[in-house]
C-alpha cells in the first residue's frame, strides 16, 4: 500500500484580499496534482511556536507527488504571488 503525502502549511496572511490571488493561482496546481484538502483554514490553537492566522493540510496520492506539486511551475508562480502578501512554513511529509 502506497503511502500518501501531505503538506502541512501554517501560514500569516497579511492582506487577505491579496491572497486571493494566490488562492486562483495554486487551484492549477492542486488540480493538475490531485489536491485535496484536509483541513483549511479552520478553527485552530496553536499550542507551541509561532501562530499563524491559517492552518491547512492537503493530501495528495502519495509523497512524491506532494513533492512534484510544490517542485511544479504552477505552484512556483502561486509562490511568487503569496510572498506578497503571506509568510508560510510548509512541510511535505509522508504519511502513515
Amino acid at each position: 500500500m502506497t503511502k500518501k503525502g501531505y503538506w502541512v502549511a501554517m501560514v500569516d496572511i497579511a492582506d487577505q484580499e491579496g491572497y486571493k490571488e494566490y488562492i486562483a493561482l495554486n487551484k492549477a496546481a492542486f488540480d493538475k496534482y490531485g489536491a485535496t484538502f484536509v483541513v483549511r483554514a479552520g478553527k485552530h490553537q496553536v499550542m507551541e511556536g509561532p501562530d499563524a492566522n491559517r492552518v491547512a493540510v492537503i493530501e495528495f496520492k502519495d509523497y512524491e507527488t506532494a513533492l512534484a506539486c510544490y517542485n511544479s511551475p504552477e505552484y512556483q508562480k502561486a509562490i511568487e504571488a503569496r510572498v506578497k502578501y503571506a509568510k508560510a512554513h510548509l512541510t511535505v511529509v509522508e504519511g502513515v
